[in-house]
């Protein structure tokens, strides 16, 4: 399948993996990479820029083939050292960048002085007409299905990304909620060019997390996740347990009265214990509503040969079928 990302990003398949906290390590890049897809390595999971080159460098090692390094811009008084972390994009030969929370304006030129494609993250359709107006070459749209922080606008893929196509004249994938060959179809129907997974492909067999965080996705429904942070306007979707529901509690007796502080028990420092040790109840993980969709353990090659398998046979069956007025289409 060829669409304006597969040829943007020099790839197969129209499939990227996002960067997600303590999962983008050079493992999960290269398994997705390998696969046909898009790879991406987490650059604020590594703890320094020195150690985001040898992750780098590692993930080169590991596959031949095109992946990119996210980098999130944080409201922070303490930022990351940004220029340093670019830097180490660019020597690496990295050809692409996912970028997300804040405006990625400060690093735009460096990155596209050096030839690399930077696709943005963003959870409304301002926001990705910002990311065009200020160069970048395409969006993740981000509906509020969606693990991790949707925004505050509550818009559903089935209305975003529509909208997004109407507006947009760089390409953009569907992200939130994509989980199979019915999810690609869908979002290439409503004008997207690709789909990007983040909780599918924590469930696969090279994700380097513990295994208890993949079972507890492949056991979750639709229903089990939690939005937690709204009062601070800061809204993450994550998935419920001991910890999140503590949370919520305290955000329902403070109300407006709630800061950081009284949560950062249930939402500071918990990745490592979660993810790397499978401590399930340790705090507040995100994970999309897609978990409900999700009910294996695939190896990331397995998972996208599937994908497009799919979506080969619902576009060139079922949905010729109707056309057809095949019965049984």
């Amino acid at each position: 399948m060829k669409t304006a990302i597969t040829e943007m990003f020099g790839i197969e398949h129209p499939i990227i993996q996002g960067g997600m906290h303590f999962v983008g390590f050079a493992e999960m890049a290269a398994a997705v990479s390998n696969a046909g897809g898009l790879g991406i390595i987490t650059g604020l999971t590594q703890k320094t820029p020195e150690d985001l080159a040898n992750e780098i460098a590692k993930c080169k090692d590991m596959t031949d083939k095109p992946f990119g390094v996210n980098i999130t811009f944080l409201p922070t008084l303490n930022p990351p050292d940004y220029p340093a972390i670019v830097k180490a994009i660019i020597d690496g030969g990295v050809k692409a960048v996912e970028t997300a929370g804040r405006n990625p304006a400060q690093v735009l030129p460096y990155l596209k002085d050096a030839g690399i494609k930077v696709i943005h993250k963003c959870t409304s359709v301002r926001h990705s007409l910002k990311a065009q107006d200020i160069g970048c070459d395409a969006v993740s749209v981000d509906g509020f299905e969606c693990g991790g922080h949707p925004g505050e606008d509550d818009v559903p893929n089935m209305i975003l990304l529509p909208r997004a196509a109407d507006e947009l004249d760089i390409p953009f994938v569907s992200s939130g909620g994509q989980a199979d060959g019915r999810s690609l179809v869908a979002s290439l129907a409503m004008g997207a060019q690709g789909m990007n997974m983040g909780t599918r492909f924590i469930a696969t067999k090279e994700a380097p997390v513990h295994e208890n965080v993949k079972k507890a996705i492949v056991a979750a429904s639709e229903l089990d996740t939690r939005l937690v942070m709204r009062p601070l306007r800061n809204t993450e979707r994550v998935l419920t347990n001991e910890a999140v529901e503590r949370l919520l509690e305290k955000e329902k007796a403070l109300g407006a009265d709630l800061k950081f502080e009284d949560i950062v028990e249930e939402v500071a420092g918990v990745y490592p214990r979660i993810m790397m040790e499978g401590d399930m109840d340790a705090g507040a993980w995100s994970c999309g509503m897609v978990a409900g969709l999700i009910h294996d353990i695939p190896t990331c090659k397995e998972l996208i040969d599937r994908i497009m398998s799919e979506a080969d046979q619902i576009i060139n069956e079922r949905l010729v079928g109707f056309m057809k007025g095949t019965v049984n289409a």
